[in-house]
């Protein structure tokens, strides 16, 4: 009878060991996915911050926020040792590309082929036509296209809880949103101001109350209607 149970549990044993051995096979090759993944699109965006110049204004600080990605994720892959680290590499050089590809609009040569959406920016939409606000004293722009006047490519996503379509802007303004205390709570005014007819009625935004009906669907779905935005009123 022991010698029955001590076959039965070296059996169980055995069985345990190769059950171990084939998740450690599976997150190894997991991991070597990941890794190739990630830096398959981190040398496309290398090819494209070396090969793209340009003197025009908005194609040039999208290639400056493209480089900017790319020194990051160059970073992030040296330091990445787990899928989700790679998954982060991979995902800053997918937004250097985005910025890339937003350069390459802006010099008026082909885009080239879509882009995996990018895991921040999904629901936000994006610009589908020009706004102009005033916002304490000082004007903002923001469109679905560049231009001297918005030299800022953003490609979408949630500030301090926010969505914030894709499109160009006069200035960086999630940036300024993303600080902390009167600069953080003048850049949440301006998204207010571009984004929401609150505003409109208290002098923000000349007429902006009057065209918001007609800029409802400039998001992509509505996901940015009063629902995500309803709530600035309060927090200020």
């Amino acid at each position: 009878m022991k010698a029955f149970l001590l076959v039965i549990v070296i059996l169980i044993a055995v069985a345990l060991f190769f059950t171990w051995r084939r998740g450690q096979a599976g997150q190894v090759t997991r991991l070597d996915d990941a890794r190739a993944e990630a830096q398959r699109w981190y040398e496309r965006l290398g090819g494209q911050v070396l090969n793209l110049h340009s003197e025009d204004a908005a194609a040039r600080q999208a290639l400056a926020d493209a480089s900017e990605r790319y020194n990051a994720a160059g970073g992030q892959l040296q330091q990445a040792q787990t899928v989700r680290q790679f998954e982060l590499a991979r995902e800053t050089s997918l937004e250097g590309l985005t910025y890339a590809r937003a350069a390459r609009l802006a010099m008026g040569i082909d885009p080239g082929p879509d882009l995996p959406p990018l895991a921040g920016s999904q629901g936000v939409g994006q610009l589908t036509k020009e706004r102009e606000v005033d916002v304490q004293g000082a004007h903002y722009k923001a469109g679905p296209q560049p231009g001297v006047d918005t030299p800022y490519y953003y490609p979408g996503g949630r500030v301090q809880g926010r969505p914030v379509p894709a499109g160009w802007y006069s200035q960086p303004i999630w940036r300024t949103a993303l600080g902390a205390g009167a600069g953080a709570l003048a850049g949440l005014l301006v998204f207010d101001a571009l984004f929401s007819p609150g505003f409109g009625d208290m002098g923000y935004g000349d007429g902006f109350a009057d065209g918001y009906q007609d800029a409802a669907g400039d998001f992509g779905g509505g996901d940015l209607g009063g629902g995500d935005f309803g709530d600035f009123g309060g927090d200020f």
